[in-house]
């Protein structure tokens, strides 16, 4: 790794070594697991009629002066009052990610008033959020354009129509929590994975589609599946235990194509099937720096994603305070080292059934059971997150029905 001063001094890359010890350093940081985070996702719909589409106009004048720039380049973007930011997603879909917390009770009460906050900046402009993971009731299309969206938008045409439904009409609901302690992280690592299909299936919220039944549990993880594998299928593989997380994450990150060059001409579409790792070795005219490497890093979308944390990516959106379940089971799955391997020797065996748990969600009775026995331990463990009674009925009665759902599809 040298400086170059063409690229104003910013470190650049000639070695793929160089690039794995760089993503080591930022995507996996190790130390006692404290904060819980999490990232919210929703269409946006006419209160009055939700077929209609809404457009950047209306979206900006609702949101004020908390628009993202990429909706109002003029916009102060201020943050929620509990801190959250919004963004907005391609299609119009709207996201808050509210600062992570210390305790999943801090979170979900600062998540929940930021949450009032964007609902009542809606309503006033007769718009509401969604409440599953794929838009029931419109066929994607486009609400915002930025030069990252469209060298999107193009690299996904290649592969087929779901890159466009994936952009313009899913919603998700991202978990995140810390990697944990040196010794703890690749066991927390591979039990985020394992969980995924089960929890998918559990929480799936996305099978009507503009006005179809899809014929999917999770239509949104199904679009994700069939875009692009090399930048959303799974990091870590049931047949990959025992490899170490970074130099996995590593070797995946460099062998996924571009998505996007960022230069000033407007167009970042790259060439086709060039690899980071091949503009490492120079099949670009310039090399890549640092900089270039961590936005590469932003455009892949595996189930779960390392950040410095580990951000989890395969729940659909949830109605309502049904986002508070999954955030809950997840955090009590990975609060003690029993419980954690208590579920992954439950998980492991669905580990690899991702496609099915879109396609068929609790309608597999492998998958059905698993999710049954998962939410079981959560439910045993939820006590340790210390909720106030109040929420933790809540939570309890959320789950019990949750895993009482997934029994009924066992028989």
């Amino acid at each position: 790794m040298v400086t170059s001063p063409e690229v104003d001094h910013i470190p650049v890359l000639r070695d793929r070594a160089a690039a794995a010890r760089h993503l080591a350093r930022i995507c996996f940081k190790t130390g006692p697991p404290t904060y819980t985070g999490v990232e919210l996702e929703w269409t946006v719909h006419e209160t009055v009629d939700p077929t209609r589409h809404v457009d950047a106009a209306r979206l900006r004048a609702a949101l004020g002066p908390y628009s993202p720039t990429t909706l109002d380049r003029a916009s102060p973007a201020r943050r929620l009052l509990r801190g959250g930011t919004v963004t907005v997603e391609p299609g119009g879909q709207l996201e808050i990610s509210t600062p992570p917390q210390a305790s999943v009770t801090a979170l979900i009460d600062a998540t929940q008033s930021d949450i009032d906050q964007v609902t009542r900046l809606l309503d006033a402009a007769g718009l509401a959020l969604g409440r599953t993971g794929i838009d029931a009731y419109r066929p994607p299309r486009p609400a915002i354009d930025t030069p990252r969206y469209r060298a999107m938008r193009r690299v996904f045409d290649r592969y087929g129509p779901d890159g466009r439904t994936m952009m313009y009409s899913t919603a998700g609901l991202q978990v995140c929590l810390d990697a944990g302690r040196s010794e703890q992280a690749a066991a927390r690592w591979a039990l985020v994975h394992a969980a995924g299909p089960p929890l998918l299936a559990a929480f799936a919220t996305a099978g009507r589609h503009a006005g179809r039944d899809t014929g999917w549990a999770s239509a949104r993880m199904g679009a994700w599946a069939r875009i692009d594998p090399a930048r959303t299928a799974p990091v870590w593989t049931p047949d990959a235990a025992g490899v170490d997380p970074a130099a996995a994450w590593a070797r995946y990150a460099l062998a996924a194509p571009l998505l996007c060059v960022r230069d000033d001409s407007g167009d970042w579409t790259p060439p086709p099937d060039v690899t980071f790792a091949d503009w490492i070795d120079g099949a670009l005219p310039r090399r890549p720096t640092v900089d270039d490497l961590e936005y590469h890093v932003s455009t892949l979308f595996p189930p779960v994603r390392p950040r410095g944390y580990l951000e989890l990516r395969y729940v659909d959106a949830q109605p309502g305070r049904g986002w508070t379940l999954p955030l809950a089971v997840l955090a009590a799955l990975l609060g003690a080292t029993d419980t954690t391997e208590a579920a992954m020797a439950l998980a492991l065996p669905v580990a690899d059934r991702w496609l099915i748990a879109a396609r068929h969600g609790l309608h597999d009775p492998c998958l059905a059971t698993v999710a049954v026995g998962l939410l079981d331990l959560a439910l045993a463990a939820l006590p340790r997150l210390d909720l106030p009674a109040a929420l933790h009925d809540e939570i309890d009665q959320g789950v019990r029905r949750r895993r009482d759902a997934a029994q009924r599809r066992q028989r």
